[in-house]
């Protein structure tokens, strides 16, 4: 009697699973490394993603390209979560975070092959972590400042480094100072939402302004407006919500009317509702996208009709004025009183140039606001990658056993964020790395790839600077998804649901539910 086999599972339900598995979804994270490896360092590559719909978007920020890819693989999906949550916390280092996973898991794969089990693996990460972790507290250079002006220096050399592996490297001057005035202008909270960003196609990167207020584009126009006055002083602002325009009737509507008198009644009532909200709003004592920005910083509250306005519920600015920006008609709010915001306007060329300057300025707004949170600041360029990867090598030589190898693993794997720099750059990475570990075994701690001589330099006095907190997020995220990855020894695809249900509208096997994929 042959055993009755037990289905489990549905039909057409696909497994896989042990040590095949794992490597396999190690290898599926390499590609994705791969999409992202060249865009790294100020030499780094952009690239030019295609949706569906023939969007063309071009940029080299790790978080962008893995969103736009659809990522359909489990396991890969992991370094896209990733990379989301390094852009989210951080908003730079994107692109390091994802090959710093990649590689670690790319060092291990000969270990999980001889079948080393991945709980020691994951136990000698964690360690490893923890270690490079606090050494980086350690080495962190503190950059509390009082003198005013040292301290606005040290956010633009910050700022500067993280512009210069972006698109607008070339402005990164003209930019790392708008950015740092952007930040200081806001409280202390620094909400990023009180930074505006409006694009306006047409004119030179340089021509990109900071208004210190509100500016959004010119939303509405009116009979005689060339003549009113395109600037007031001291004035109230009436937040409202509220349709001020003539409505047509629904097309089915029928008005009977015996006479043209009859017929102007009508008209006449029409504008009389009109006049009538306008009325309210002049005796409230006003003179009429980013409604909700008004308001946090000019004060009062948005109004949905106009029935009780009075004086308390009126915002104030300083000053209104009417601009012309390229070929856009703008306004814009100063003098603000209640919150501190600012607007950049950006100009440029093609929709994707000036799309991607916004996404590098973001970045650099994030690394700006994190300086001033987290004052402390680490050397970049791969300097803090190369003296973690000696401190964990020095500390593997102590440890016995296999968490001496694995740790050795993890200290070699850091160097790829130098080697990929000298790669993008078409430098020899091998030269320029045993230079490096030269440097850091004679206490160089702050060497890293020197990318404009192609050679190795004091990174720290040449002001390539990055707020710790950033290497820290990357460290723990990057090791948290290897760990995760290596977890995984068991992948279980459900069926895709069948589209032919049964007649009579009943659900047909696994109609309308999700399915895993």
């Amino acid at each position: 009697m042959m055993p009755t086999p037990v289905i489990l599972l549905k039909e057409g339900t696909d497994t896989s699973q042990g040590i095949p598995q794992l490597i396999s979804n190690i290898n599926a994270c390499q590609v994705i490394a791969e999409a992202v490896r060249t865009t790294l360092g100020p030499r780094g590559m952009d690239k030019l993603m295609v949706d569906g719909r023939g969007k063309a978007t071009i940029s080299n920020d790790g978080a962008t390209i893995l969103k736009l890819l659809d990522v359909v693989h489990p396991a890969a999906k992991t370094l896209v979560d990733i990379a989301r949550s390094q852009d989210a916390e951080v908003g730079d280092g994107t692109t390091s975070v994802t090959l710093l996973a990649a590689e670690f898991l790319k060092q291990l794969k000969s270990y999980v092959e001889e079948g080393l089990h991945p709980q020691t693996i994951i136990r000698a990460f964690r360690t490893a972590t923890n270690l490079a972790v606090n050494k980086i507290k350690d080495v962190a250079v503190s950059v509390k400042k009082d003198d005013k002006q040292e301290q606005r220096q040290l956010l633009e050399k910050c700022a500067a480094t993280a512009l210069n592996s972006k698109l607008i490297a070339g402005q990164k001057d003209f930019f790392s100072k708008m950015v740092v005035d952007a930040v200081i202008s806001l409280d202390e909270l620094l909400s990023l939402k009180m930074i505006g960003i409006k694009k306006v196609q047409g004119g030179a990167l340089e021509d990109s302004q900071l208004v210190s207020g509100v500016a959004f584009k010119k939303t509405f126009s009116y009979a005689g407006f060339e003549m009113q006055p395109k600037r007031y002083e001291n004035l109230k602002i009436a937040l409202l919500n509220v349709e001020l325009e003539l409505k047509a009737e629904k097309d089915n509507a029928e008005v009977r009317v015996k006479s043209v008198e009859d017929y102007q009644a009508i008209v006449d009532a029409e504008w009389n509702i009109l006049y009538d909200k306008l009325e309210k709003i002049y005796k409230s004592g006003a003179k009429e996208e980013d409604l909700r920005r008004t308001m946090m910083a000019c004060g009062g509250s948005i109004q949905t009709s106009v029935g009780a306005m009075t004086d308390d519920v009126l915002g104030q600015c300083e000053l209104f004025e009417e601009v012309q920006v390229g070929g856009e008609r703008y306004n814009f709010f100063k003098g603000c009183p209640k919150a501190k915001t600012c607007t950049i306007i950006l100009r440029g060329g093609a929709e994707q140039f000036t799309e991607e300057t916004e996404r590098s300025l973001h970045d650099a707004i994030m690394i700006v606001r994190r300086a001033i949170k987290n004052d402390s600041i680490v050397a970049g360029g791969g300097a803090i990658e190369m003296e973690l990867s000696k401190y964990l090598r020095d500390y593997s030589r102590t440890i016995p056993g296999k968490q001496q190898l694995l740790i050795g693993a993890y200290a070699k794997a850091l160097e790829i964020i130098p080697r990929q720099l000298c790669d993008n750059a078409g430098f020899d990475a091998t030269n320029i790395l045993n230079k490096l570990r030269a440097k850091h075994a004679q206490g160089g701690m702050w060497y890293g790839v020197d990318i404009n001589n192609e050679d190795i330099a004091d990174n720290f006095a040449a002001c390539v600077w990055e707020p710790s907190i950033v290497r820290i997020n990357a460290l723990t995220a990057a090791s948290e998804a290897a760990c995760l990855i290596l977890s995984v020894d068991e992948t279980i695809k459900n069926p895709r649901s069948s589209m032919d249900g049964p007649p009579g509208g009943g659900r047909g096997r696994g109609r309308g539910r999700p399915h895993a994929h």
